[in-house]
């Protein structure tokens, strides 16, 4: 599965997930949903669930949710957490503490770079999706954060996942963001 390209069974996965009333008040019905993956198709599958509730916290926050429509600012702060948490849940379900660890640094350097109002998010989740578990892109992110220059994640995306797939994932992400 590419990244661009619905994945019905996980998106039936990830709106089933609901533990709560809310999360399901805030789907939107499903001919409105946008069933296209971002990153997680730079990763292996067994990640993918778990990215995409990440991402789609991250969307919620920050962007054009594919699944929900949170309304106000409270409700969308509380599901983009929980979207968060949900994700992490799922992904250290596979037991690799270090794919949990450069998660959730992928997230802090995301949070950072949106808390700066700098531009480039896009750049992090390519690079830091597919060294989930691989050591991460921790130093990359740093000096990303200090030059503003994204090449080098870029660069790093390509090699680890593919010119083509980090393309069309920052092609999806483009769209989500705008």
């Amino acid at each position: 599965m590419s990244a661009g390209e619905p994945n019905n069974e996980l998106w039936q996965r990830l709106a089933g997930e609901s533990e709560n009333g809310l999360w399901n008040d805030l789907l939107l019905p499903r001919s409105k949903r946008n069933g296209q993956l971002a990153f997680s198709p730079l990763a292996a599958p067994e990640l993918a669930l778990g990215i995409e509730t990440v991402y789609e916290g991250y969307l919620v926050h920050y962007g054009h949710s594919r699944l929900f429509t949170p309304g106000e600012p409270n409700l969308a702060l509380l599901l983009g957490d929980r979207l968060y948490a949900r994700g992490l849940v799922l992904v250290s379900e596979l037991r690799d503490v270090a794919v949990v660890a450069d998660l959730a640094t992928l997230l802090e350097f995301c949070a950072r770079l949106q808390a700066e109002s700098l531009t480039g998010d896009g750049a992090l989740w390519a690079a830091g999706i597919p060294r989930l578990g691989k050591g991460g892109i921790r130093n990359e992110s740093e000096a990303f954060l200090h030059s503003g220059d994204s090449n080098p994640l870029l660069r790093l995306a390509r090699e680890a996942a593919g010119a083509e797939p980090v393309e069309r994932a920052l092609a999806v992400h483009a769209r989500l963001l705008s």
